[in-house]
């Protein structure tokens, strides 16, 4: 373990020096940088957000068709879908007020959605992200101080299992969090003796086991604390409880020499996801309320009460954000086409559970990336590094997936640390040559007409805005309180007095609130407060 942390460090470090100060030199532009694994999930962020933006949608039609019978109805949808308007029009047109439908098909089975492992970093960071807006970073710092205060255990851990020795802990740690006000409900109907086991598993577990709360009666937390705590010990209570159980019901009819399909999944026995009876944790199968219940027997005609058609359009992959990436940092088994190198990201990913929220504030800090609501896009400056070396080695995932099925070996005993050391010194060399060898051409500097003076420019540059005129002294600072104004930004500033809501700012007491920032009188920047709607006096 020790040699595997020794050499992915060092690996680090030589990839990151070498080819940031190339970079530097080649570009002309010191304050960049690159890395073995910033550079790969930079990459990731770039491609998708082009993916995205550049996303030409392709509309098609849908024919649905109502079956109602005793009050009961449930939808069916034509099994293909039609590329033109007409296509479904000319179908639609051949249903009247008559037309029925013959049942062909009746399928039921039961499914099971089990029950998730434990928490280690990763997942506990994409939950935090997912469900309470929490960055990778601020919950590392939670959890690590919950930790501080002996109330989680160690939090920078890869493993999702404990050990069989730990389960005497487990079970007390149990009966105190059905005992908590969040899961007093469920705790009435928790079956301790019959807990599952999925979660436990001596070969499974790391140098350190999952996270897990450590019985320790907390005190005094704050709301990030508290939003930590229970979490995991949440998680403990679902990795602990019965799989969810289903029935998957599939119904096929014809009707008008046409073929319908009915898809739906009803929950039969919610276990683990009662827990936290959320949304968020439902599957793409279970069934709309509006797409109706009624059950129909294969051989049945059953009248036709409906029907119509709805025009869809083709979707993007959506944009990255903190949860989504993470997951992809954490795997990445789509970019991997050998077979163990998929198994090592599985296991590893890019960076390591104690690294990636590290990887994604560098990312933040360079000025690489920004939020855009929930959403992780590049900056200008980001898209033009990627766009100067996302064909190099320094930009390949895959190539990261290899390295890191390296380092498990020599984890493992089965490889020298010397081959290892030696292919990245090869490496470090041919991506420094790759990168002196580009040819940066000069950034553009974004200019807008000066609102204060009207005859200037207001150059747009890293840290501040300022007008080219020097008897006009138009400046602003892009940062303002905790939020970096982006360009978007600037540019509704400059062009129209103010920016549009801008949501999250920080008070000095730590409140969040919504502002726009907009220029007064004398255009000094100021903070401009959404007016609240008054009740009309009837």
């Amino acid at each position: 373990l020790y040699h595997a942390a020794d050499c992915r460090a060092k690996a680090d470090w030589l990839v990151g020096m070498n080819a940031s100060r190339a970079l530097a030199l080649a570009s002309g532009m010191p304050n960049n940088s690159l890395g073995r694994v910033q550079t790969p999930t930079l990459a990731m962020i770039c491609s998708r957000y082009k993916e995205n933006r550049d996303f030409v949608s392709t509309p098609y039609w849908q024919l649905h068709i109502t079956l109602e019978r005793l009050g009961e109805f449930r939808q069916f949808a034509h099994i293909e879908d039609f590329k033109s308007k007409e296509q479904a029009k000319a179908a639609h047109t051949r249903f009247s007020p008559d037309s029925m439908a013959l049942i062909t098909k009746v399928e039921r089975k039961r499914t099971y959605q089990q029950a998730p492992l434990l928490y280690d970093l990763t997942t506990l960071q994409k939950d935090c992200n997912t469900h309470h807006d929490m960055s990778a970073e601020k919950t590392l710092s939670v959890a690590q101080a919950l930790y501080e205060k002996k109330y989680i255990s160690y939090p920078r851990t890869g493993s999702r299992y404990i050990s069989h020795d730990l389960m005497e802990q487990v079970y007390d740690s149990l009966w105190k969090i059905a005992t908590m006000p969040e899961f007093k409900e469920y705790g009435k109907r928790f079956d301790f003796e019959h807990l599952n086991m999925r979660s436990v598993d001596d070969d499974k577990v790391t140098d350190h086991h999952a996270l897990i709360i450590t019985g320790v009666e907390p005190e005094e937390l704050n709301a990030h604390e508290q939003i930590v705590y229970t979490m995991i010990a949440g998680r403990m209570l679902e990795a602990f409880s019965p799989r969810c159980e289903k029935e998957s019901l599939v119904m096929e009819a014809t009707a008008e020499d046409m073929k319908f399909r009915s898809r739906s999944t009803t929950i039969v026995n919610p276990g683990w996801r009662a827990v936290f009876a959320r949304k968020e944790d439902a599957e793409k199968d279970e069934t709309e309320a509006n797409k109706g219940t009624a059950r129909f027997a294969e051989g049945e005609h059953i009248p036709v009460t409906g029907y119509g058609t709805a025009q869809r359009k083709t979707m993007p992959k959506p944009l990255y954000t903190e949860a989504t990436l993470l997951a992809a940092m954490e795997t990445c088994g789509r970019n991997i086409t050998d077979e163990k190198a998929k198994e090592a990201m599985k296991e590893l990913g890019i960076g390591t559970p104690a690294t990636r929220a590290a990887i994604i504030t560098t990312l933040f800090k360079r000025d690489y990336i920004e939020r855009s609501g929930k959403a992780l896009v590049p900056t200008e400056k980001g898209l033009y590094i990627y766009e100067a070396v996302k064909d190099m080695q320094v930009a390949n995932v895959e190539l990261t997936g290899s390295w890191e099925k390296t380092l498990l070996q020599i984890e493992q005993h089965t490889l020298a640390t010397r081959s290892f050391m030696h292919t990245i010194e090869s490496f470090t060399s041919q991506v420094t040559r790759e990168v002196l060898g580009l040819k940066f051409p000069a950034p553009k500097q974004r200019t807008i007409p000066c609102p204060k003076c009207g005859t200037g420019k207001v150059m747009i540059r890293p840290k501040v805005a300022k007008c080219d005129n020097p008897d006009c002294g138009l400046l602003v600072f892009r940062k303002v309180l905790n939020k970096e104004l982006n360009e978007q930004h600037l540019e509704q500033l400059l062009s129209s007095g103010a920016t549009k809501l801008i949501k999250g700012f920080k008070g000095k007491q730590g409140n969040s609130f919504d502002a726009a920032v907009a220029f007064d009188d004398e255009f000094n920047v100021t903070l401009a407060f959404p007016e609240k709607k008054r009740d009309k006096k009837r």
